[in-house]
C-alpha cells in the first residue's frame, strides 16, 4: 500500500509533542510527506501557502483554535480534506466541527490504524470526486438552483448560497439523485462514511441546515422529507 501514498502531502497541526510524533512517524512509514505545526498561527501560514491532500487538525491548540483555523482554510480552499482531532466527542462537538468545514472527526484517544483508515477514506473520496468531475458536466441543475462541482458553489435564482463542506456534500448527493428518495442509511454511508445509527439526529440537523439556506427564502420548496422513507430534492 505504501507506494500508493508516496508524494501525498499531509499537514498535522497538534500541540502535544508525543501525539504529533506518533502520527508523523506512522504516516511517514506509510509513504506520506509530512509538514507539522504546534500552534494555529503556524498551521495557518502553512495551510494557506502550500497545497496539502489532507490536514489533520487538533481543535484545542494555542493562538488560534482548530475550529477557527478550519473556517479560515475553508474561505479559500474547499477541496483539501480536513480531519479534526479532539478529546470532545459529543454530537454537538462533532456538529461544530462539521459546521466549521471539517470532513471527518476522530476522538482521542485513537489507534493509529483507525487514523490511517480515515485518511485513506478521505483520499478515496477526493479521487472519486476528481473522476466524477471528469466524467460529467460540472453544473448540476435542480429547478432554479445550480451546483458547480468544480468550485463547490451553489446558486439559486442567481443568488449565491454559502454552504459548509458537509452541507455541500449532502446537497450534491441529493442533487445527483434528484426526484429520487434517499434513505438515512444511504446518506450516512455516503456523506459520513458511517453505518446509520437511529440514535443520532445528525442527518435531520443537516437537512434543516440545508433547508434554511436553499428553501426558506424562496416560494418553491425543493427539499422534501418523506416520513419513514428519507429525503428528496424535487426538480419542480
Amino acid at each position: 500500500m505504501k507506494h500508493e501514498m508516496e508524494n501525498l502531502k499531509i499537514l498535522i497541526v497538534e500541540d502535544e509533542t508525543g501525539i504529533l510524533q506518533f502520527i508523523k512517524q506512522g504516516l511517514e512509514e506509510n509513504g506520506f510527506e509530512i509538514d507539522f505545526a504546534y500552534d494555529g498561527e503556524c498551521g495557518k501560514k502553512l495551510a494557506l501557502s502550500k497545497k496539502y491532500d489532507v490536514i489533520v487538525l487538533d481543535i484545542i491548540i494555542p493562538q488560534l483554535n482548530g475550529l477557527e483555523l478550519c473556517k479560515i482554510i475553508r474561505k479559500t480552499d474547499t477541496t483539501t480534506k480536513i480531519l479534526m482531532l479532539t478529546a470532545l466527542g459529543t454530537l454537538n462537538d462533532k456538529l461544530e466541527g462539521f459546521e466549521a468545514g471539517a470532513d471527518d472527526y476522530l476522538v482521542k484517544p485513537f489507534d493509529f490504524p483507525e487514523l490511517l483508515a480515515r485518511i485513506k477514506s478521505l483520499l478515496k473520496r477526493t479521487a472519486q470526486a476528481i473522476d466524477d468531475s471528469k466524467n460529467a458536466d460540472h453544473i448540476i441543475k435542480v429547478a432554479d438552483m445550480e451546483l458547480n462541482t468544480h468550485n463547490k458553489r451553489v446558486k439559486r435564482g442567481g443568488k449565491e448560497i454559502r454552504l459548509t463542506a458537509k452541507e455541500y456534500a449532502l446537497l450534491e448527493l441529493l442533487a445527483l439523485n434528484k426526484n429520487r428518495v434517499l434513505s438515512k442509511a444511504e446518506i450516512a454511508e455516503k456523506i459520513w462514511d458511517i453505518t446509520f445509527d437511529s440514535g443520532t439526529n445528525v442527518i435531520e440537523v443537516y437537512i434543516n441546515f440545508l433547508r434554511k439556506k436553499i428553501d426558506n427564502n424562496f416560494p418553491v420548496k425543493l427539499l422534501h422529507t418523506l416520513v419513514g422513507m428519507g429525503y428528496t430534492l424535487k426538480d419542480n
